[in-house]
């Protein structure tokens, strides 16, 4: 039989996994945006240090340096709910767009690393 201490204490965690996400205001009115086509993950045992930046040469090794435009630092903690906001926010587009192919090689050239699609003629 369980303690009522235990139930107790375990009712506010349940309840806490359960509550609908909470909509805060956000004023963005001096915010800076920028595009990316790069980033770079590096950190610490305390954050996390992402790196921004555009690579004019996505395919292959670029002969420039990649030139950091934007650098956010945050604690593994937003790290970790940043990362379930992209999850959720990747899955839907996929949902309706379907699946995103990361590889740029298949993109730019769908047939080259896939085997032929047409079946071999039979012969009698």
């Amino acid at each position: 039989m369980a303690d009522s201490k235990d139930s107790d204490q375990a009712q506010p965690a349940e309840q806490a996994q359960t509550q609908q996400p909470v909509q805060v205001q956000v004023n963005a009115d001096h915010a800076m945006a920028s595009y990316a086509n790069f980033c770079r993950v590096t950190g610490s045992p305390e954050e996390l240090i992402v790196d921004f930046g555009l690579n004019p040469q996505p395919i292959g090794v670029p002969k420039d340096p990649i030139e950091v435009k934007q650098r956010i630092i945050v604690n593994f903690y937003t790290a970790k709910r940043l990362l379930a906001a992209l999850q959720m926010s990747v899955a839907r587009h996929e949902a309706v767009f379907g699946v995103l192919e990361t590889d740029i090689n298949k993109r730019v050239r769908p047939g080259l690393n896939q085997p032929n699609q047409q079946a071999p003629a039979k012969e009698d």
